[in-house]
């Protein structure tokens, strides 16, 4: 279930009222006359099963309660009530195949954010990143992998294509752009760093490297993956699977493919650098293609749903 709490005009509250009684889904409805301040008005709470909180959000919007009050909307990790296991079952479809898209909206656009601690952990995914390719070790590239932020502004560019939102698609382009831009030069710099200290040298980099070696060597097997990787990102985020986004995370070559065009790079082996770019430019492709497509077909799917029951 999902907790909704409103703050409506006092001349709107019986049109929220009746909105949220005949709306399918809903419960434990309590209305406190007078309760708020700042904006005045009515504080209304229900609580409202997730296959049915898009639809009434969407209504709530129509009526202007987000312009002339307030709509809240978050989860709740525990609800014991006999009429909340019916509001659940009277609700249409699946919650775990419900998407709220004012909340993916609004998430996307905090993840797709240009931020100082986005700027830190990519650039620090990278660096580690780097390590792991020079050293050829698997389990620095996957660490690395884990610790790439990156996942967010595609998700954000994903929803802004599908939303028709230009704002959140500029913000995604941007914090993907500076962001890949930014850890590029700083491990450029770090790998400098680390040849002065007699840590990474140009025959590490040029040496046969099994295990990193796809890094810079895209095939159709990194497309493959990055479309796979795109759906399942994607449905993480609508589904509310949020554990889901690790395996993502290390599944896709964006940030080992970053630090890799940044060392191959600093030891001048421009042919490897291109193609660790290529490889990037790939995943990030792959990723934002597929994880558009699964936005799509989710939402044909709701209002398909809708159009039955109507």
């Amino acid at each position: 279930m999902l907790h909704l709490r409103l703050i409506t005009p006092v001349d709107r509250t019986d049109e929220v009222v009746a909105l949220l009684e005949r709306t399918v889904g809903t419960a434990h409805l309590v209305v406190l006359a007078g309760a708020a301040r700042d904006p005045a008005g009515d504080l209304v709470l229900c609580d409202v099963a997730r296959e049915a909180a898009d639809g009434l959000v969407t209504e709530l919007r129509a009526q202007g309660i987000d312009r002339c009050g307030a709509i809240s909307l978050q989860d709740t990790a525990l609800t014991l009530s006999l009429r909340a296991e019916e509001a659940e079952r009277e609700a249409p479809g699946d919650s775990a195949d419900a998407v709220v898209w004012d909340e993916l909206v609004e998430a996307t656009h905090e993840e797709s954010t240009l931020s100082t601690t986005y700027l830190a952990f990519l650039a620090i995914a990278t660096m580690i990143a780097a390590c792991g390719v020079v050293l050829d070790n698997a389990v620095l590239i996957v660490g690395a992998m884990a610790v790439g932020p990156e996942f967010g502004p595609l998700a954000g560019l994903c929803t802004a294509i599908v939303r028709r939102a230009p704002a959140l698609a500029v913000r995604s382009l941007l914090t993907l752009v500076s962001g890949f831009a930014a850890a590029i030069a700083l491990t450029v710099a770090f790998s400098f760093l680390m040849d002065a200290l007699g840590l990474f040298s140009a025959a590490q980099v040029e040496a046969p490297r099994p295990n990193t070696r796809f890094i810079y060597d895209p095939d159709l097997y990194s497309l493959v993956v990055a479309l796979l990787a795109g759906v399942a990102g994607i449905l993480s985020l609508t589904s509310a699977k949020s554990g889901a986004l690790v395996g993502v995370a290390i599944s896709v070559t964006t940030v080992p493919a970053a630090a890799n065009t940044a060392v191959a790079f600093t030891f001048a082996d421009y042919a490897q650098a291109r193609g660790s770019a290529e490889q990037l430019l790939l995943n990030l492709l792959g990723i934002t293609v597929a994880g558009t497509a699964t936005l799509l077909v989710q939402r044909l799917v709701r209002r398909g749903g809708r159009r039955s029951r109507g």
